[in-house]
């Protein structure tokens, strides 16, 4: 049975039970402040357990795009090197939320198993909770005796609270729980060992295809367990593990979910793939086995990556953007280690994983083009990164003294360059030399260190005062509200501090999100106000944050928005939804939002585009959305309209964004789209729209930052300043643009005469250094400081190169105070000497507090220590001993 069946039967053997299907959620989490990514199927479904939301359906089945690299649920170091765990996987799950429970979910799995699946019986173990005294939660009978109705005593397990009581976080819901698991080893292994005694083992072919959780408790901040309002069903499946199954294969990466990938990887490398039935023995299979590695860590890391990518998340430097880059580096670097790869060639595993999932997941087939295109730039740029770092490499090895590097500069290279330990080690080990492992990881263990005291976060419990959900959002149409307060708690971050976050009845503050920053105002009471910092929403709650709560949480307040603020923004963000037309009218249709920052001062737009944004195309756009501001558009808003008819009628809806049924659909004359966000009543409101720079984010990503209203007016206002300093400067000509093309004029010809005088006096230099041109071992050697800039530097290097095949050179200049090395070496040198100019300067410019590169046979380096001069030039000599 293929995958794509698997996966459709799950998702109709459910609907024949009343399960609603939905699809799954964006596998990047841009409103949940809690998590970077969907690392589980429950997660988009939090808001329902804890009783803030009501679901559309008490039945539910999907199948969800998950990522687990960071945080609690982290397999990433294990990808590759078993055949079970990955980054990204799909789980499918059948949800219950206050309807049916451990009576029903059951029978639901094993009928599935066994009689849609058929999977073999005898081979199935099942595992139930045994209790925990401490967390006064009892053994689970009720599962254990329908269990029994299915299995023999003799194939159900009692499992610990690790292996049978399921928690998100440390926070939060959670519940016994009860497995189904599968052996898939040979009859004759079977015989030889029980497969009871591997169950949760970590063995490869007893594994874990099935998890029912039974969401009955909340885990509060001091650890205890309360009851949730309702009982929960939470199936937790593995997709790729059950195609396994089904397939009666030994590794998820045998399976058809994997297999078209691996064949591509082959087809471009040349290299072969063996499956874990295959045991090769000795330095034939030693070397097999790094390759199956390396290729399995491609073909799983590709997935996340693209999916990612897909969903929104552009590789970066922070966040979650920082975790789809270094899931990608992981994949190039084992492709550069192990599969001899030097160019980049996992982007063309996209096109296989388009038409292999695109059905199920049209994201990765609309969004082809714009995901080959960052991941084939992200490879091209860390292979040049690598080629970097093995220079770095080289300088720390001809520093070390003795056969071992210090761990800590090997660690320096991982965090500053992105340069792999496993790759130092591997090119250690080749020279001979071994790697300080203990004192690289202690140096990682004191980053880690750092970074979570950074970002440590302590949050209580919820002190509810109104019970029930009363919570609504109003901000649409008031910036005032009388309010109730209806739960607080204290959140103590490293980052922030001590903030309380406070939820009311009827909120106008509107909650970071689409883009838009969060209100911010005041909670006026009788008796004080409370400053109101900032708005974000998590698990469908509104948290207004106050650096202090109010003496009376139980009293009446004027919660009041500060409306400054909030005009700004809207104007702005109705500004970011007319410019989105503007680009597609003036570039085309392929435009597609990719990202957007709404505050009071500005806005800023990314977008798909596969080239620059002209000057004349910009001009274009500011004119489009300024003739609109002319036209005095009115809002026309719908709320609560079903999405499909919102869709039909011309909104746009973005990708990597999360919809519900219902939706808001926001419309300025053609221009329609769905959007949560706070918008002006008439365009006219904004005044007028200036875009301030465009540039590149990523490839085929551009970025425009633009202002609307007062700061347009003060943007022109600095400009009319700047112009009027311009002609004072220029003692105020009739024609500034005429004066200013005769000053450029000018000083090309006057440029142009000191290049011709400063090559004049490098050769009239030529002969008075050639006198003082000494030879060490060979070589004719001069290291001396000239009064040249830089430029003159280079051409007298030249010159002197002139007069011999075996000249070491090393200028030093200091115009204007900026210190400055240049290294020549006569190729002849640089090959039969193996010298390398780029070396040089990088070790002599650290005297000057700098460095640079170049050429094997000419480079340069600047720095900040003009009195390091003498110390470089007296140390190149020693480059010759």
């Amino acid at each position: 049975m293929k995958s794509q069946d698997v996966r459709k039967q799950f998702l109709d053997f459910f609907q024949s039970k009343g399960h609603l299907i939905v699809p799954s959620a964006p596998i990047v989490l841009k409103d949940d402040p809690t998590l970077m990514f969907n690392n589980s199927g429950m997660a988009q479904f939090k808001e329902y357990f804890l009783g803030n939301a009501t679901p559309k359906s008490n039945r539910i089945v999907d199948t969800q795009k998950c990522l687990r690299v960071s945080g609690k649920h982290n397999d990433l170091e294990d990808v590759g090197f078993d055949t079970y765990h990955h980054t990204m996987f799909e789980m499918l799950g059948n949800w219950s939320f206050g309807d049916y429970f451990k009576k029903e979910a059951l029978p639901f799995a094993w009928e599935f198993l066994t009689e849609v699946l058929k999977l073999d019986k005898d081979r199935l173990y099942v595992s139930v909770f045994e209790g925990n005294e401490a967390e006064n939660v009892p053994f689970d009978q009720e599962a254990f005796d329908i269990w029994k109705q299915f299995v023999p005593e003799d194939r159900i397990i009692l499992g610990n609270k690790k292996d049978n009581f399921w928690e998100m976080g440390d926070q939060g819901p959670c519940g016994p729980c009860s497995e189904i698991h599968i052996d898939l080893r040979t009859d004759a292994e079977r015989a030889a060992v029980s497969g009871r005694s591997l169950v949760n083992e970590d063995h490869p072919q007893v594994v874990e295809i099935w998890n029912n959780v039974f969401m009955e408790f909340n885990r509060k901040a001091d650890g205890s367990l309360e009851k949730l309002p309702a009982q929960h069903v939470d199936t937790g499946m593995g997709f790729e593990r059950l195609c396994m199954a089904v397939q009666n294969v030994t590794s998820n990466y045998d399976t058809d979910v994997f297999a078209p990938l691996i064949n591509k990887v082959e087809e471009i490398t040349g290299l072969k793939y063996t499956t874990n039935n295959i045991v090769l023995s000795g330095a034939e299979g030693e070397e097999q086995n790094k390759i199956n590695i390396a290729i399995r860590v491609i073909v799983d890391h590709v997935r996340a990556v693209a999916f990612a990518i897909a969903d929104g998340q552009l590789p970066s430097n922070t966040g979650a953007g920082y975790v789809i880059r270094r899931i990608l580096r992981r994949a190039i670097r084992y492709g550069f280690t192990f599969l001899d790869t030097k160019e980049p060639f996992i982007y063309k595993l996209v096109a296989v994983l388009a038409d292999q999932m695109g059905e199920f997941f049209p994201e990765i087939k609309s969004q082809q083009n714009l995901v080959t295109n960052v991941i084939r730039e992200e490879e091209a740029s860390f292979l040049r990164t690598l080629d970097q770092g093995l220079q770095l490499l080289e300088n720390v090895i001809s520093e070390t003294s003795g056969k071992e590097v210090a761990g800590a500069k090997a660690f320096e290279l991982y965090d500053t360059f992105g340069f792999p330990k496993d790759l130092t080690a591997l090119i250690l080990r080749e020279r001979g030399l071994a790697l300080d492992e203990a004192g690289f990881d202690v140096a990682m263990q004191e980053q880690k260190a750092r970074s979570r005291a950074a970002s440590e976060v302590s949050t209580e419990d919820w002190s509810v005062l109104i019970p029930g959900n009363v919570e609504k959002f109003v901000g649409y149409d008031q910036t005032e509200a009388d309010v109730k307060i209806s739960r607080i708690r204290k959140v103590d971050s490293k980052k922030d501090g001590i903030l309380y976050q406070i939820v009311v009845d009827n909120s106008p503050f509107y909650p970071e999100g689409g883009g838009q920053v969060g209100d911010k105002g005041t909670l006026v009471s009788a008796n004080e106000t409370i400053q109101i910092i900032d708005t974000k929403k998590e698990n469908n709650l509104i948290l207004l944050l106050a650096k202090q709560l109010p003496e009376n949480v139980n009293t009446s307040f004027v919660a009041k928005v500060n409306t400054d603020l909030r005009a700004a923004s809207a104007k702005n963000h109705s500004a970011t939804h007319l410019m989105h037309l503007a680009l597609r009218t003036v570039l085309g249709t392929h435009v597609e939002q990719k990202g957007s920052l709404v505050t009071p001062n500005n806005l800023r737009f990314d977008f798909s585009h596969f080239a620059k944004v002209t000057d004349e195309e910009l001009k274009q756009v500011e004119d489009f959305v300024n003739a609109r501001i002319q036209e005095q558009l009115p809002l026309i808003e719908r709320r609560d309209i079903p999405f499909a008819q919102a869709i039909s009628e011309g909104a746009m809806a973005l990708f990597g964004e999360k919809y519900g049924d219902s939706v808001r659909a926001i419309k300025f004359g053609d221009s329609m789209e769905l959007c949560g966000g706070i918008h002006v009543n008439n365009t006219a409101e904004i005044w007028s729209f200036k875009i301030v720079s465009e540039g590149a984010v990523a490839a085929g990503i551009r970025r425009i930052e633009a202002i609307t209203s007062d700061a347009v007016k003060k943007h022109f206002s600095n400009q009319e300043e700047l112009l009027s300093e311009i002609k004072l400067s220029l003692k105020n000509p009739q024609d500034t643009l005429k004066a200013v093309v005769a000053l450029q004029d000018d000083n090309a010809k006057l440029k142009k005469q000191l290049e011709g005088l400063l090559k004049d006096k490098a050769k009239n230099m030529k002969g008075d250094l050639a006198k003082e041109i000494q030879e060490i071992n060979g070589v004719q050697f001069l290291a001396k400081q000239v009064d040249l800039n830089p430029e003159g530097a280079k051409d007298l290097a030249y010159e002197l190169g002139t007069l011999g095949t075996n000249m070491f050179l090393v200028l030093a200049t200091a115009e204007e105070g900026k210190p400055m090395l240049s290294c020549y070496i006569s190729k002849e040198l640089v090959a039969d000497k193996n010298l390398n100019a780029g070396l040089v300067v990088r070790e002599l410019g650290k005297f000057i507090q700098g460095g640079g590169g170049g050429q094997p046979f000419f480079a340069t380096a600047g720095g900040k220590k003009v009195e390091g001069i003498a110390e470089a030039l007296a140390k190149a000599k020693d480059f010759l001993d």
